[in-house]
């Protein structure tokens, strides 16, 4: 597996988080500007639907898919989705809460404006989050998101988390997302 540029670590870790090697896999997927959507983004609505996960009112990749990418990486990684998946602010009801983050641990974010995002803890510097998640830019991407706009931290259920479930710190470099769509 590729690292994306200045995450080359990750790749010495050992065994990663489910939600971080699925959501690797996907990391450069992105969204058709303008008319058309991306297939591959579609059939994620599909294969989620086929497992019972209900995915409604998706019919676009304009739509905010940042909860889609989440479903998709959770459900690929033997994690339960939660309900109406699409609300990145249903993701609080994902699996228990923490106070302090970790390598796969899910961050729930407000928007600017209103709203939320949702995306998976890749590490932290003094002031942002360091995220893998959908719709960031339009695509699957590594992106800081300001600490102070997460609402919530929820680690999956693990019967034994990989030694790697653990905070990162990391340089603060790159622009900070300010908002994601």
């Amino acid at each position: 597996m590729s690292f994306p540029a200045g995450y080359e670590w990750l790749g010495q870790q050992g065994q990663l988080p489910r939600t971080i090697s699925e959501g690797l896999k996907l990391l450069g997927v992105a969204e058709v500007v303008g008319k058309g959507s991306n297939a591959t983004i579609l059939s994620w609505r599909d294969e989620l639907n086929a497992a019972g996960v209900k995915i409604l009112g998706y019919s676009d990749d304009d739509v905010p898919w940042c909860g889609l990418f989440a479903a998709i990486v959770a459900h690929r990684a033997r994690k339960r989705v939660p309900e109406n998946p699409l609300w990145a602010r249903n993701w609080t009801k994902f699996g228990s809460l923490q106070f302090k983050a970790a390598l796969g641990d899910v961050l729930v974010f407000e928007r600017p404006g209103g709203g939320g995002h949702v995306a998976f803890y890749i590490g932290e510097d003094r002031t942002a989050f360091h995220v893998l998640g959908g719709n960031q830019g339009n695509a699957v991407t590594i992106t800081r998101i300001r600490k102070e706009r997460c609402v919530a931290v929820r680690r999956p259920e693990y019967s034994a988390p990989p030694p790697s479930v653990r905070r990162f710190e990391l340089a603060s470099a790159g622009a900070l997302s300010m908002n994601e769509a």
